[in-house]
This record gives structure tokens, C-alpha cells and sequence, in this order.
């Protein structure tokens, strides 16, 4: 059977260059890079290397990058680290609210601590609009918390107009890069953020491998504690191979960033275009043009989208709906009802993103195969029968 890989928001192969990169220090160079004998200063060596790789990405300084496992770890560590450092200003706190769950749930953590979160809206495209975040804004605010990009949608949002109205209150800033790092620009002194999450299993790096971007200045409190490690911000031992694997990603992702991009964004427009023309009655969820080059989303009326997935995957496509974090949850996407997708609709959701190991073959085959499995579906969907039997009157 044919295999279609279309779930790279899930996770990306790691690339062969950051394997060998990572080899090393799972055998012979296993030092600590706390250590001050030789072994522990290669290892150290190796960081720091892989800390200048990350910065180079996003234009920040070295110093600036703090590691971490995951980009939920960074997300967390930025909302829950950030309120509660600045907490003798404020209490406030504002989102978008189509954040991923781990700046929400970092949130909703905080409210029980005694702060107050403000949700943003967005519009039927996901877009936040920042003139919502200045109303929102209060003396006690001390946190603007909105994502570069949002997985499941696509949808860039206009976080540099957002932090240019923040910043002018004196809010500190935060966005949540890790849909968009390795497949867009990202200049952290453009964007004028104080905090930037970023995790390298989006762009071909090794799960356990994150960053967190902290402008110089910037202070949080560890939810990590017991150590000296990333300037005591984040305790522990460092995972060397994954932060070399990581740091050689980001090598990579910095030099053929614009090419993996144009080939994405061909592919993507091509699905856009068949699978609306192929299909009825599915809707395009996310802006039409402002979206992440790799990344296709819809809502199939009349069908859920478990049954979509599980029918895929029988003929060897792969593909998501949601985000990894909510799609096992087969409830509907927050995402999807904060834009104003109803209910039903928003359970029919389906993403697809691509990266360079997609090719027009991949494509063509789940253009093939996709729309007879919609037929099938709906016709043990009782929604369809009462709209087929409601259009019939």
C-alpha cells in the first residue's frame, strides 16, 4: 500500500544531518556540561553551539535562547515564568483565544493563583485583531500572550502591530513561534516580542529539542528548579543530543528556509484548489492567504472527523484533525468555535501539512482516494440524509 505522510504539525523525520550531529553524545562524548574536565567542556562546547544555531533563526543573541524539552515546557515556562515574575505590577493577563492548550491551561493555572486572563477574539479567519488587544489592555496588565501562527488553521496573526501596541502600555510580549519557526521569517527585533517559543521536531529536528527566546532583560521565575543550568532558568542536566539536534536543525532551517517554503506553498495551493473543486460542501478554515506555506485545513460538512482519519489511514494517508495535543480528544477544536464554526461543522475538521518529503505523487493519490471515502461516509450520516431529504422538499 501506498504511504502519504501529510501530519508534519504532529511531528517532522529528523534530519540526517542533525542525526549525526546527535550520535556523538549518546556514546563517546556523553559529559556533563557542568563538568569542568575535558568531556564536560566538549559537551558544553556543543550547547553553546547549538545555542548560537537557534539564535541565528530568529535573530536573537545566544545569551538570549534558553533550552528546553518541548515547545508546551517553553510556552509554559514563558506565561507562568513571565506573570509571575512581574507580578508586583499586575495580575492581568491577555490571549488570543485560539492559543495552543499549553498557554492556556498555563493561564487558567495562574487564575487559581489570583490573576485575571482576558480571552481575545478572532475573526471568522482566526485573525486577531489588534485593536481587541488594546481594548483589552488594563493598568494591571502584564502579559500579551499571541501565537505567530496557529496549526490548525494556518492562520499568521499580526504579532508585531499587537506588540507595538503592548509595548506602549509597557506589556511584556509573548508569542507562540513553534507552528511557524523553520517554515517563516521570524526576526524576534521585527516582531519586537520579549519571549518567543520555537521546537525543533517542527522543522526536522529531534523531539526533546525547544527553545525558549527571552529578550535581554526579560525575567522569569524557573518552574524547573535545582540548578545553574540556562542561567537558572531552567534546572537540570541538559539533553545534549537533543539540544545538538536541535542546534543543527536550525542550521539548516535558516539556509533553505525560502525554498522548503515556495515548494510547500505550490503543493498546498494545488490541494486547496482540487479538494474544493472535488468535494462539496467542505469550507477552507483559516485565512486564504496569510497562512503557513505547508499547512491545508478544512471543515467536511456532514462527516466527523475521526471516521475521516481512521479511513485515511486504511489507505495509507496520514493526516490530523487538530492539533497532536487535541486530536485524540475528539472533541470539537476551540480553535474552530472561537472563529464561529458551529458545533457539527468544527467535528468535521481535517489538516493536512506538508514539508519537503511531500511530492505531487502524494497529492494526486489523496485526491484519488479522498473523495470516494467522503461518499461512503455520508451515507451513513443521518446530517446528510436530513439535508439531502430537507433540499429534496
Amino acid at each position: 500500500m501506498k504511504r502519504v505522510y501529510l501530519d508534519h504539525i504532529a511531528g517532522t523525520p529528523l534530519l540526517p544531518e542533525a542525526l549525526e550531529a546527535m550520535l556523538p553524545f549518546f556514546k563517546e562524548r556523553f559529559g556533563n556540561p557542568q563538568s569542568l574536565h575535558e568531556a564536560g567542556q566538549i559537551a558544553l562546547g556543543a550547547v553553546e553551539e547549538a545555542r548560537d544555531s537557534v539564535a541565528r533563526l530568529v535573530n536573537a543573541s545566544a545569551a538570549e535562547i534558553v533550552f528546553t524539552a518541548s515547545g508546551s515546557e517553553a510556552n509554559t515556562l514563558a506565561v507562568k515564568g513571565l506573570a509571575l515574575a512581574g507580578r508586583n505590577k499586575g495580575t492581568h493577563l491577555v490571549l488570543s483565544a485560539i492559543e495552543h492548550n499549553s498557554v492556556l491551561n498555563a493561564a487558567r493555572s495562574l487564575e487559581k493563583m489570583g490573576f485575571a486572563v482576558t480571552l481575545v477574539p478572532v475573526d471568522k479567519t482566526g485573525t486577531v485583531d489588534p485593536g481587541d488587544v488594546a481594548k483589552a489592555l488594563t493598568k494591571e496588565t502584564i502579559l500579551v500572550s499571541v501565537m505567530l501562527a496557529n496549526a490548525e488553521v494556518g492562520t499568521i496573526e499580526p504579532v508585531a502591530e499587537i506588540a507595538r501596541i503592548a509595548k506602549a502600555r509597557g506589556v511584556t510580549v509573548h508569542t507562540d513561534a513553534v507552528a511557524a519557526a523553520g517554515q517563516i521569517p521570524i526576526d524576534v527585533k521585527a516582531l519586537g516580542v520579549d519571549a518567543l517559543s520555537l521546537a525543533g521536531d517542527q522543522f526536522y529536528g529531534p523531539k526533546g529539542g525547544a527553545a525558549l527566546f527571552l529578550k535581554k532583560g526579560a525575567r522569569v521565575l524557573p518552574l524547573i528548579e535545582g540548578g545553574v543550568q540556562e542561567g537558572g532558568r531552567r534546572g537540570g542536566t541538559e539533553n545534549v543530543p537533543a539540544i545538538v539536534g536541535l542546534g543543527k536543525a536550525a542550521e539548516i532551517a535558516a539556509v533553505r528556509l525560502a525554498g522548503r517554503a515556495e515548494k510547500a506553498r505550490l503543493l498546498r495551493d494545488r490541494l486547496i484548489a482540487e479538494m474544493l473543486r472535488k468535494i462539496g460542501h467542505v469550507v477552507l478554515t483559516g485565512h486564504p492567504l496569510n497562512r503557513l506555506p505547508h499547512q491545508a485545513s478544512f471543515c467536511v460538512e456532514f462527516v466527523e472527523g475521526e471516521a475521516m482519519l481512521l479511513s485515511l489511514d486504511m489507505k495509507g494517508v496520514a493526516a490530523s484533525s487538530g492539533s497532536a495535543c487535541t486530536s485524540k480528544t475528539l472533541k470539537a477544536s476551540h480553535v474552530l468555535l472561537a472563529m464561529g464554526l458551529d458545533h457539527a461543522l468544527a467535528q468535521g475538521s481535517l489538516v493536512f501539512s506538508l514539508l519537503e518529503s511531500a511530492a505531487s505523487e502524494d497529492i494526486e493519490y489523496l485526491l484519488d482516494v479522498f473523495p470516494p471515502i467522503i461518499d461512503r461516509l455520508r451515507k451513513m450520516s443521518p446530517l446528510y440524509t436530513d439535508y439531502l431529504k430537507e433540499n429534496q422538499k
